[in-house]
């Protein structure tokens, strides 16, 4: 019999799968960086760090660089706090908002009942998190959800996504691995250096440091390819970082992550459309991990 942690876990990792997309099309959709340049934040990468850091105020350049864990403090130094004189972080709230919004609607077309019932399982597995340590997952769950089901929607899954990811940085760092060494070790397995790194903005010096450490550890082969004992440490931060994330399932029960699971999936297909996959955020396609039964 599986014990209620494993279980917990499992349905955390499936569940991450489902609303994940529905968060990532602020990353990856043509309406979401619209609406932040329309709002006077040219570049993707202004938008980037003004929408997602928005939520924590006008915080500098180390606090976002440490909440978000594998961008180069260079990279974010480029952004914040420059963002902060073109944009209020409350604008760059509605921004990324309307951005949101305006990309999935047309992505949800003819899902408005689905979207409903996800939007209100969703907020019900978002409401009463325990945020302690994870402080990009509190600064979004304090903001109020919108009344719109398809904002709702959105801004239930950023919580959830933050919470993880919160966690997903704690499990890290217990690991002893800092926010270029998880890049490279991703790399190990199934994203290629050219595609990560420059969209994280570490140097190739500062890259191949990385990478002669997870040597060094025996986590990495010459080629750059994990070796047993590196697959073995990305599979205990995946393990551990699923086990943080089961609370809010177990909590929701069964019978309503079921009934949940069934409405997000056609949701997260259709939202899958516009990223890539293997993706840079590391989450699985939609419908590739089941939610245990």
């Amino acid at each position: 019999m599986t014990d209620p942690a494993t279980r917990d876990a499992a349905v955390a990792r499936s569940m991450w799968t489902l609303f994940e997309p529905v968060h990532a099309v602020t990353y990856f959709a043509p309406e979401a960086r619209t609406a932040t340049e329309d709002a006077g934040l040219r570049g993707f990468w202004r938008g980037y760090f003004a929408g997602r850091s928005a939520p924590l105020g006008p915080a500098g350049a180390a606090v976002v660089g440490a909440s978000f864990f594998n961008f180069s403090p260079a990279m974010v130094a480029r952004a914040v706090p420059g963002i902060w004189e073109l944009i209020s972080p409350a604008g760059a709230l509605r921004a990324r908002l309307a951005g949101a919004v305006s990309a999935l609607r047309p992505l949800l077309t003819g899902l408005d009942s689905e979207v409903n019932t996800a939007a209100d399982l969703l907020s019900r597995a978002a409401g009463e998190l325990d945020c302690a340590g994870r402080v990009l997952a509190a600064a979004n769950a304090a903001l109020p959800l919108p009344d719109d089901p398809v904002g709702r929607l959105w801004q239930a899954a950023t919580v959830l996504r933050e919470h993880r990811g919160d966690g997903h940085s704690a499990a890290a760092a217990t690991t002893d691995i800092d926010g270029c060494e998880i890049l490279v070790l991703r790399c190990g397995l199934d994203m290629r250096r050219e595609d990560l790194q420059p969209i994280r903005g570490w140097t190739d010096e500062q890259w191949d440091a990385a990478a002669a450490r997870l040597a060094a550890r025996g986590w990495a082969g010459p080629d750059g390819g994990m070796t047993p004992a590196g697959r073995a440490a990305h599979a205990a931060v995946e393990r551990a970082t699923d086990l943080a994330a089961g609370r809010p399932w177990a909590r929701l029960g069964p019978a309503a992550v079921a009934d949940l699971a069934r409405v997000l999936t056609p949701i997260a297909q259709a939202c899958a459309q516009v990223a890539p996959y293997p993706s840079p955020i590391g989450v699985p396609a939609p419908g590739t991990v089941s939610t245990p039964a």
